[in-house]
């Protein structure tokens, strides 16, 4: 049994934050260029600033237990299906052929009955951290305009690791990266606390839905 691990998260921010954080950061016009007409450039790891929200992680905490339930569900099956298939094998040989099949008829209807549950639940995680990554990015985008312009720079550039065709932000001085200058900022406008720590093993939380045991 396997748990799909955060790194799916991941996958779910590259491919909703590019999009969701460009269109956030240009209903408002630019601040005026520096004195000579130079541009103030930043950059933003902006799918780490969005993961790593005081509200993002409160919520991705809620959804993970919201799916527990499910996880447990799906466990209970998918342990029963390898007891049933160990059974089998130990016991096939003294068994009759029609008490095979059945046995056998029994397994490959609960495999698919696993498969069909977890797609399902995986499915419907999918969309609720679709829905969660889209409000948070959302309102970040607007933190991030707010202080790009507050703070002079006229141009933000997305640092963050993606495939979409994007600015690639090959150096960048420390100076200019906002990126925890924005979480903070989110951070304090949300009045969402910081989550608790959590224990060392435990530190990258798993997503929620399961994987079948591959037969």
């Amino acid at each position: 049994m396997k748990h799909v691990p955060l790194a799916a998260i991941a996958l779910v921010l590259g491919f909703a934050l590019p999009a969701v954080g460009q269109t956030a950061a240009t209903p408002k016009p630019a601040a005026p260029a520096a004195a000579g007409g130079q541009a103030r450039v930043a950059v933003i790891a902006f799918q780490a600033a969005v993961a790593q929200t005081n509200e993002f992680q409160r919520d991705l905490a809620d959804l993970q237990k919201k799916y527990d339930p499910k996880r447990q569900q799906l466990k209970t099956l998918s342990d029963d299906v390898d007891n049933l298939t160990k059974q089998l094998q130990a016991q096939g040989a003294n068994l009759s052929d029609a008490e095979r099949e059945s046995r056998a008829r029994t397994i490959d209807e609960k495999k698919k009955e696993l498969d069909r549950e977890t797609q399902d639940a995986q499915g419907d995680f999918q969309n609720d951290m679709q829905e969660l990554v889209n409000r948070i990015a959302g309102k970040v985008g607007e933190t991030m305009t707010d202080y790009a312009q507050k703070h002079g720079y006229t141009l933000v550039l997305d640092a963050s690791q993606q495939e979409q065709q994007a600015p690639t932000v090959l150096y960048a001085v420390p100076a200019s990266d906002i990126t925890k200058a924005v979480i903070d900022a989110y951070n304090e406008k949300s009045g969402v606390p910081a989550p608790p720590p959590q224990p060392a093993a435990s530190s990258t939380p798993d997503a929620p839905v399961p994987q079948p045991s591959a037969k």
